[in-house]
């Protein structure tokens, strides 16, 4: 057998060693719940960071990235993890690494344990999330008393607004684009569920409904904001007829491209422990000057994450169920809304209460782009919201009665 030219052999080194450092991350990684695993952020220099969030393609992008992968599969032996996957997230300077806690130790002591390494910048175990929804009541299809109707005067706000040219990212379970109330209204549909089928399922589609129903079609309900286009964001998965979950990684994939895209509203219907990551992005996707508005858990310290974090919205449906003094009231109980398979039903909870104020904030950000989100409420900071009184006070100085007539002045003049 004659040797190979030394050149031949060279390549074929250098080949070889390039396909073991370029893996996928997941490569070769067992299975593993969510519930075993932790998150290890692993700050990065800025300049890797390119405009539009995203790395370039350049040969020292590549080495950097792959300098990375191998740094955090070093942790992971360190401290005996089991390396399962990455997610880049250069907006807020870190590259978030998935490593499984093996069975019969603790992610949490584990996380606490990794974040003091050196070359760690945190590290916090993966947390289940829970949309905020009671048991579904009856589910009829034809039932047209919306609480907003009437307690909002929701027909007089479009009189008004329609959350025209704004834009609501719902981070949620999957949505039913092909609802015939909501036919049109989605701009994306994306999954960022690992494992996990997408397909229409029940939470995230209900409160799509609330939001954004088209109105005026002489079917099903009327959405607080038709007008608005839906980002939807599947971070979460429907687990049997009434309860939805989801999870730090799954959350914080979404919130990312959420907060990247600059919409008008993030709505969170759901809730769950607190965790810095997702801290980390709400904050990010506030300081942009995107409006967040999340559920309220009375359960959790603070009514959970999100509504425990500054300058998120906090919302409840119900007065009893309000943990601190900074949640409004919105309407959440007995509420008609689209249900997967173009049907509607009735839904119950702090999950569309939360629905109805992200499409009262669309309304509001349609008539001033720029205008600080001031809720009218029964006290300052809280309470029950009066949503004609909000948006009279955006759109001009008169009361919900005189909003047809006010707009016709309105559009006479220009």
């Amino acid at each position: 057998m004659s040797r190979m030219p030394w050149w031949r052999l060279l390549a074929f080194i250098v080949s070889a060693f390039a396909a073991a450092s370029f893996s996928p991350a997941s490569a070769g990684a067992p299975d593993s719940s969510p519930t075993t695993q932790i998150l290890v952020m692993v700050r990065h220099p800025p300049d890797h960071y390119r405009a539009g969030g995203a790395y370039g393609g350049g040969y020292g992008d590549e080495l950097a990235r792959s300098a990375r992968q191998r740094l955090a599969r070093s942790i992971a032996r360190r401290y005996g993890l089991t390396f399962v996957d990455n997610w880049p997230m250069p907006m807020i300077g870190v590259d978030c690494f998935v490593m499984a806690v093996p069975q019969g130790r603790s992610t949490a002591a584990v996380a606490q344990q990794v974040s003091r390494d050196a070359d760690v910048d945190w590290a916090e175990p993966v947390e289940l999330y829970s949309a905020r929804s009671d048991a579904v009541t009856h589910n009829d299809p034809l039932y047209a008393a919306q609480p907003a109707a009437s307690q909002w005067h929701l027909a007089d706000l479009h009189q008004m607004a329609s959350g025209r040219g704004t834009r609501i990212a719902i981070v949620d379970s999957g949505i039913d684009a092909g609802h015939p109330d909501l036919a049109g209204q989605l701009l994306v549909n994306r999954n960022f569920v690992a494992g996990r089928p997408f397909g229409p399922e029940q939470h995230g589609t209900a409160v799509a409904g609330i939001i954004a129903a088209r109105a005026d079609n002489r079917i099903g309900i009327a959405g607080v904001a038709p007008g608005a286009k839906l980002l939807g964001l599947r971070a979460c998965w429907q687990m049997g007829r009434n309860s939805t979950a989801c999870d730090t990684l799954s959350l914080a994939k979404a919130l990312y491209v959420a907060a990247e895209s600059r919409p008008e509203v993030i709505n969170l219907s759901l809730s769950g422990p607190d965790a810095r990551l997702l801290r980390a992005l709400v904050g990010v996707a506030i300081g942009r000057g995107t409006t967040v508005v999340g559920a309220v858990d009375p359960n959790l310290p603070g009514g959970g994450f999100p509504a425990s974090v500054p300058g998120v919205v906090a919302v409840s449906d119900s007065s009893l169920a309000a943990p601190r003094g900074g949640v409004y009231i919105a309407p959440g109980r007995g509420v008609p809304t689209t249900q997967p398979g173009g049907r509607w039903f009735i839904v119950n909870g702090s999950s569309f209460a939360a629905a109805h104020v992200s499409g009262l904030v669309a309304l509001m950000r349609e008539r001033r782009r720029s205008s600080p989100v001031a809720l009218v409420s029964q006290r300052r900071g809280g309470g029950v919201i009066d949503a004609c009184a909000t948006l009279v006070r955006i759109a001009g100085g008169c009361d919900c009665a005189c909003s047809a007539s006010q707009t016709m002045r309105a559009a006479l003049r220009r």
